[in-house]
């Protein structure tokens, strides 16, 4: 039994993300790419909390919600404004940056 060495095709991400979501600038893409960052900020969100060794209860009552909308916004569940994560980074005493750059007439923020 003999065995042939194939040399396999190797793939960026990027390459993945453009056959399989669609190209930047695509709806589908950009759809993608903000979900994303919106899962992030959840995790980022659960993150500092833990760190705070506040539990979902106490930061609600620190920013005048119920738990259940902290759960929410850490699971990306739920349309949040940023009143709400600018309390929420607030109460956790975390310093927030936003950068929004406009790439030809597109919004993306970062």
């Amino acid at each position: 039994m003999t065995t042939k060495n194939k040399e396999l095709e190797v793939f960026t991400f990027d390459q993945i993300k453009d056959e399989f979501i669609g190209e930047i600038g695509t709806e589908k893409r950009t759809r993608y790419e903000r979900e994303l960052q919106l899962e992030m900020l959840g995790e980022m969100i659960r993150k500092v909390r833990l760190e705070r060794n506040l539990t979902q209860q106490e930061l609600g009552e620190l920013i005048g919600v119920q738990r259940a909308q902290i759960s929410k916004l850490e699971n990306n569940t739920t349309n949040v404004t940023m009143e709400t994560i600018l309390k929420v980074f607030g109460a956790l005493k975390a310093k927030v940056n936003f950068n929004v750059e406009l790439l030809n007439n597109n919004e993306q923020i970062a």
